[in-house]
């Protein structure tokens, strides 16, 4: 049936082998195809270096813009499209001047907008958390998903280890 199909459309005949190497490399593509869409990209859990390549802060207060920073990871960790990245980069920038440093807030937006796309095998180019290369595009409900039980995830990390950190100080302070 496929052979007299290819043969009206060719409108000559078409030998066998012909036909079976086609129908041989189109089921590969759609099982290429199935493949990527079934095993869908898995969000690497999240992970800040602070301000990458910049100083956290300044010689009197190392840690001045630091959260800026880890804020702004977590946006680059997600990734999404270019306009949501523009909308991280400016949100860097006015945390920055907020702390007081607007010249350097002005520094360090042209340093990830010059540094930080998707397209360099970086540790922290947009959308890290994902595999390489993802380049910009908006996230799938998947990803959202993925993103969002890695969230609770950390949330939960944090309070348990904030936690600790209180009752290790508390216990400090009652053998004082």
């Amino acid at each position: 049936m496929l052979l007299k199909a290819v043969t009206i459309v060719c409108k000559k005949a078409v030998p066998h082998s012909v036909i079976r190497s086609f129908v041989a490399l189109a089921l590969f593509f759609i099982g290429a195809v199935l493949t990527v869409a079934v095993n869908a990209d898995t969000l690497k859990p999240f992970t800040s270096d602070g301000c990458s390549v910049f100083p956290d802060g300044t010689l009197e207060e190392q840690t001045l813009w630091a959260n800026c920073c880890i804020k702004h990871d977590l946006n680059y960790w997600k990734g999404g499209t270019r306009a949501q990245r523009l909308t991280a980069d400016l949100a860097l920038k006015q945390c920055v001047a907020t702390v007081g440093k607007p010249e350097i807030a002005k520094l360090m937006l042209a340093g990830v907008r010059m540094g930080g796309g998707p397209y360099l095998p970086t540790s922290y180019r947009w959308g890290y958390g994902w595999d390489y290369p993802r380049g910009y595009r908006a996230l799938s409900m998947s990803e959202n998903q993925q993103i969002k039980q890695q969230l609770q995830q950390l949330e939960i990390m944090i309070q348990l280890l904030l936690s600790e950190i209180q009752r290790t100080h508390l216990g400090n302070e009652d053998t004082k």
